[in-house]
């Protein structure tokens, strides 16, 4: 992928800042791609990429110890009773702006947990919601984003049975974050994680990619792409029920949300040591997604989706798969997009349309901050 640079103005120096020698203040600089080794927390931290990674393995495991779960997911699966295994996720949400084409900050809460539940095989059953709100933050706003969060659980027949309200100081946030905890059961027989992909499985995705983040971003600062582009929020419970109802052993699914398609499919050759061959010709890109990852030189691949899973299967059940994908509404557009194979373990590889290959990196840090 080219890479694209932005030439900055340089800034006037701050009172008592540091200034070199030709009068350049590299304090006050700002770098868009951010730095790996930093003091502070930056963007990039909570981009679901390398960045994202690096802070749970060196920062939040070591200071969790033996308390911290062996597995880490976007659910866990826990076994109680008698052998029943429920899926528990939680998830925090701070998209901006809070209203976008296509849904808002209440829908994308419910829908992101039933999703992180559903990637497990689970049926989401019940849900926490809480809100933390900036003083001076409208009412009816407020109850807009309530109001999707209702119909938005409705819809995916989940319960919000519990949560909590907080308010900071006008100022201290930006208008309404939310957290939201889920809980599902997963059938007997239904085995589904990032370890299971294996060499010789199908790459399936069930739609178009990128939408939702460059729905959010079409909304922002005056962007316009020409057209409408509307968020691709979804619940995913019912896509994941009709792949299971095949009676296929499905090995892997994945919402690519944060990091997209890029972060996910490096996550899954990372845990299960496969590499993984993408068609770049397959891929689901739709012309205004195209256009505008082009205007913004972004990689459609590492651009966020709300409403699409990619699945791992066997290439022997691939095609019944696929078909129950593509008959479902949410799945239409499903195709399959590569294979995982033996070769370069660990990393994603596309054919690009002039027949050559170029590497997929799992992202640094974050493109498109605050889209979820």
């Amino acid at each position: 992928m080219t890479e694209t640079r932005t030439t900055h103005p340089v800034p006037a120096p701050a009172t008592g800042a540091a200034v070199a020698d030709n009068g350049l203040d590299f304090e006050s600089w700002t770098c868009p791609v951010p730095l790996r080794a930093t003091p502070t927390v930056v963007m990039g931290h909570g981009g679901g990429g390398a960045m994202s990674a690096e802070l749970v393995e060196h920062l939040f495991l070591p200071a969790y110890g033996s308390a911290a779960a062996p597995e880490l997911g976007d659910s866990a699966v826990l076994t109680v009773g008698e052998g029943t295994r429920l899926a528990f996720s939680t998830d925090s949400f701070v998209v901006r702006p809070m209203f976008f084409p296509g849904g808002s900050i209440g829908d994308l809460a419910v829908n992101g947990t039933v999703n992180d539940l559903a990637m497990s095989g689970a049926t989401p059953l019940f849900m926490s919601s809480a809100f933390i709100l900036q003083e001076g933050t409208a009412l009816s706003d407020l109850g807009r984003v309530a109001q999707d969060m209702g119909a938005a659980a409705r819809a995916a027949g989940v319960r919000l049975v519990t949560g909590d309200t907080k308010v900071v100081d006008s100022g201290s946030g930006d208008g309404v974050y939310v957290n939201t905890s889920g809980i599902g059961v997963i059938p007997a027989g239904v085995d589904i994680g990032p370890r299971r992909a294996a060499p010789g499985d199908a790459v399936l995705i069930s739609g178009d990619i990128g939408v939702h983040g460059v729905a959010v971003m079409s909304c922002r600062d005056g962007l316009d792409f020409g057209t409408t582009v509307e968020s691709d929020t979804a619940p995913l419970h019912g896509l994941v029920g009709a792949m299971l109802a095949t009676g296929a052993d499905i090995h892997v699914l994945r919402d690519p949300t944060r990091g997209g398609v890029a972060a996910s499919l490096n996550e899954i050759a990372t845990a299960s040591g496969v590499g993984v061959a993408l068609i770049e010709r397959d891929l689901p890109v739709p012309h205004t997604v195209r256009d505008a990852c082009s205007l913004l030189g972004l990689d459609p691949l590492q651009v966020a989706n709300e409403g699409k899973l990619i699945a791992i299967v066997p290439a022997d059940r691939s095609d019944e798969v696929l078909e129950a994908l593509q008959a479902h509404p949410l799945g239409h557009g499903a195709r399959r997009i590569g294979t995982c194979v033996p070769d370069h373990p660990g990393m994603v590889v596309a054919r690009t349309g002039l027949g050559g290959s170029r590497v997929v990196p799992l992202p640094v840090g974050e493109q498109l901050p605050r889209i979820c």
